[in-house]
């Protein structure tokens, strides 16, 4: 979709290149959502979390195992959104 639209982006390889908890906390504030509405409930389950811990607690699991995070996540312009559907990146673009 961003090469059709003939944009320049960099794409992050999250399990070669996580997010440290910095860069996910401001992740999180682009989004403006906590870090339980990015969790992958899935892989949150075979870790042991149910994402009623912590916010500091989801971002230190979520930098330490980057599958937990829900992507793709699209930082366009100071603005942020989860790329599923794929259509959703039309919100900030």
């Amino acid at each position: 979709m961003l090469n059709e639209k003939g944009l320049e982006y960099r794409y992050r390889e999250y399990t070669k290149e996580p997010l440290s908890a910095d860069e996910l906390r401001s992740v999180l504030a682009l989004l403006g959502v906590p870090a339980k509405d990015v969790l992958r409930g899935r892989d949150a389950k075979a870790e042991g979390l149910t994402g009623a811990e912590s916010e500091e607690v989801l971002i230190a699991a979520m930098a330490a195992n980057p599958n937990l995070l829900q992507r793709p996540i699209f930082v366009w312009n100071g603005k942020a959104v989860v790329g599923r559907p794929v259509e959703r990146l039309d919100e900030i673009l």
